[in-house]
């Protein structure tokens, strides 16, 4: 099984931006949490990230025909305004999509409470730290089951 993971907006600055937010672990430390895990779950992990919005679009839309079987996805900011991200999301319904957040969205900042992008994902995990990104792969593969 192949999952996409992917990370936007200032994600590449784990470790440096809002630590008492997002926690002391880098991007690289993140990555290689991943990995370990996608490798006891027997799965191929590939790590996306760009500070770019058509790059993301681009890769969710790539996704579909690279032989990808679930997407973990924290679109970042993006997921309170993008349509863009979305649309590309919704653009197709044969793998399971997972968004992830690291903080708890709804108790932070009032902009910040809604996802545009959650709706069309089968699920949204918020508020567990990077150890949230460990449950979004697992619940790809239950959600593979059912697709």
């Amino acid at each position: 099984m192949k999952i996409l993971v992917i990370n936007g907006p200032n994600l590449n600055f784990l470790g440096i931006r809002d630590r008492e937010i997002y926690g002391k672990m880098s991007y690289d430390g993140l990555l290689s949490m991943l990995y370990r895990h996608g490798d006891e779950m027997g799965c191929d992990i590939e790590c996306f990230q760009s500070n770019h919005e058509g790059e993301i679009i681009d890769r969710i839309q790539k996704a579909y025909f690279d032989g990808t079987d679930g997407i973990v996805i924290n679109p970042g900011a993006y997921a309170h305004y993008s349509y863009a991200i979305r649309d590309a999301l919704d653009s197709f319904h044969t793998i399971p999509k997972v968004e992830i957040h690291i903080s708890d969205i709804a108790s932070r900042d009032e902009f910040r409470r809604i996802s545009v992008t959650a709706p069309v994902c089968d699920t949204m995990i918020s508020g567990e730290g990077l150890e949230g990104y460990i449950r979004a792969m697992d619940e790809i593969v239950v959600l593979k089951e059912n697709y």
